[in-house]
């Protein structure tokens, strides 16, 4: 399969017609006919019912067009940004993050590097086991995230301990407290991500385990803001980093716990051994000063 199937396959989709969409592509209608009946045979699924009166999509026809969309969008706007950096001699930098931590200094870190002009800076909302396979594969540069991975290409720098607070209900018997661990361990938790594992889901279930808590885990949720919609909906409890509570939600209310001592790491993953460039060094400075204000109570 090749994008070329795929772009032939989403103008006829749009079309439903073949001889409007051969037209489109400047070819002739026989030729596309054949190209889009080796697609269903290669996929192992019919896209298209035939009539009289033209086509229409089948419901798989209508999954893979939604999907190959997304696709084709995703490879145009990589050829153009690959484009405008080699027109513009831009240096690309990637920064991989788990959503969590977000709500704190980051969006600051990516403020100070997004003023360097000869910069092109992306982004990508990914597990810390995501993290190091891309920082392997060269798709990003920088991971920030929570969970501690032995790799021996990877280096992981904690850049602080962040409490951990309680999401509850609004109207919950704990609102107003600084419950204990016991005491959470009585309502049913929710956990985030459910996948992929290990991740932070694993790390707040040994919170619990290591002090010798049995917990009723009520759901897993994907994403985080899923997991604080379903404690809105008083479903259950999460426990979320501190900086989370920047996030205001209605029918929420974070309380501190009562051990002060637990905490969760922000850690930073750099390719080990790689000496800095320009744009690494630039990071690595704006990000000492963010993590000094962290440190000494500055906390934007």
């Amino acid at each position: 399969m090749e994008l070329r199937h795929l772009r032939y396959f989403c103008i006829a989709a749009e079309e439903l017609n073949m001889t409007r969409a051969a037209a489109r592509l400047n070819m002739a209608q026989p030729p596309l006919t054949r190209q889009i009946n080796q697609l269903e045979e290669e996929i192992g699924a019919r896209l298209f019912e035939r009539s009289s009166r033209g086509l229409t999509l089948t419901p798989a026809g209508q999954f893979f067009h939604e999907h190959t969309l997304q696709i084709l969008e995703k490879v145009d706007t990589t050829i153009a940004g690959t484009r405008r950096i080699a027109r513009n001699k831009h240096q690309l930098f990637g920064i991989g993050f788990v959503p969590s931590v977000f709500y704190g200094q980051l969006p600051l870190l990516v403020r100070g590097l997004r003023q360097k002009e000869d910069l092109e800076l992306t982004l990508a909302e990914l597990t810390t086991v995501q993290q190091i396979q891309a920082l392997k594969a060269g798709r990003i540069d920088l991971g920030f995230g929570r969970l501690r991975i032995d790799d021996p290409d990877i280096e992981q720098e904690v850049l602080f301990e962040e409490p951990m607070m309680a999401a509850l209900p609004n109207g919950h018997p704990l609102e107003g407290t600084t419950p204990t661990m016991a005491q959470l361990a009585e309502y049913p938790l929710i956990l985030f991500p459910a996948t992929p594992r290990p991740s932070m889901a694993d790390s707040v279930l040994g919170m619990f385990r290591r002090r010798g808590l049995r917990v009723r885990v009520a759901q897993e949720a994907n994403e985080m803001q899923t997991a604080l919609g379903l404690v809105a909906s008083d479903l259950g409890i999460t426990l979320v980093p501190e900086q989370v509570r920047r996030l205001q939600r209605d029918g929420i209310n974070y309380v501190y716990l009562a051990e002060k001592h637990i905490t969760i790491p922000i850690l930073c993953s750099r390719r080990k051994g790689e000496k800095p460039n320009e744009i690494m060094q630039a990071a690595n400075a704006i990000l000492a000063v963010l993590v000094e204000n962290r440190r000494s109570g500055r906390y934007p």
